[in-house]
């Protein structure tokens, strides 16, 4: 069954790309519950969505009455409040096996038994995911890119028991959201990080090594393969401790050294340096976000 007009969307973990999901989906008319382990992350996250939104309206770029209907479809709750009362979850917490595993066991509990879970994971197995529930066959990965309001892709990602019928209704959310989509069979990493792993990787082992700065490397990257950022800008924007998470499952799925993460991304993720969010990573970043210089 195809998602209506006025279904409730329920997006679980109000951080970056949660935030990101709930905004896009309250700005196609959906209602969104956002939801996490506490109210008062709940509501930080709406309050990022009001600012990211009012940012759009300064520079002309949305009108004031789009951003008060899309944040008026938007409300903070605590995630177990949102369970029951939604038509679709979407999983957006941090990328920990066991977290997820936890939540999609509760959220099963939780919601009405046609209710489609999805998750925005973009490493973990959503077969295993499906495995902790009583609705298997409507259980799939629906993995938004980041920044998720510029980023015109989602990844959706069929478990071994995923239905036809819940990749269809997946199909047509993402259509309606405006979104291109591809669809990947469940193997370590999907189609996007299978291929983005190990060129971040790589470029970490190349400035480990000496073999060009990290800004001759974003440069090269940018110039010389056409991407819009360079590969340490890029995984600053994602995170560290992502990046570093991911290509710790591609290394232990697959069992293939190739995937093993460099020493250097290890260490920058035990100091606390994780890129953007936390203002270092292989840049400093200012208090709005913008890079200052390269960090060591």
């Amino acid at each position: 069954m195809l998602l209506s007009d006025n279904a409730v969307l329920s997006v679980v973990g109000a951080g970056q790309m949660g935030a990101g999901i709930a905004q896009v989906c309250a700005q196609f008319g959906y209602t969104v519950l956002l939801a996490d382990v506490s109210i008062e992350r709940a509501q930080a996250g709406k309050a990022g969505i009001e600012q990211a939104l009012t940012r759009q309206v300064d520079k002309g770029k949305l009108e004031p009455n789009l951003r008060d209907s899309a944040l008026g479809r938007i409300t903070p709750v605590h995630a177990d409040a949102a369970y029951p009362h939604c038509d679709l979850m979407i999983e957006a917490a941090t990328e920990n096996r066991e977290l997820k595993l936890a939540i999609f066991e509760h959220a099963d509990a939780l919601c009405k038994p046609g209710v489609i879970l999805a998750s925005n994971t973009s490493s973990i197995s959503i077969t295993a995911l499906a495995g902790r529930t009583k609705r298997p066959a409507r259980v799939i990965g629906m993995h938004f890119m980041n920044p998720v309001p510029l980023m015109k892709l989602i990844e959706i990602v069929r478990g071994l028991q995923t239905s036809d019928e819940t990749l269809a209704a997946i199909r047509s959310l993402g259509e309606r959201l405006n979104r291109t989509l591809v669809v990947s069979q469940d193997r370590p990493g999907f189609l996007i990080n299978r291929i983005l792993l190990p060129f971040l990787n790589e470029a970490c082992f190349a400035l480990e090594e000496g073999t060009g700065s990290a800004e001759d490397i974003d440069r090269g990257a940018r110039l010389g393969l056409n991407h819009p950022l360079g590969p340490f800008e890029l995984a600053d924007l994602i995170g560290l401790d992502t990046v570093l998470s991911i290509a710790e499952v591609l290394e232990r799925e697959f069992g293939d050294p190739k995937y093993r993460p460099s020493i250097l991304l290890r260490n920058l993720v035990a100091a606390g340096w994780l890129g953007k969010k936390s203002g270092r990573g292989f840049y400093t970043y200012d208090d709005k976000g913008a890079k200052i210089t390269r960090s060591h």
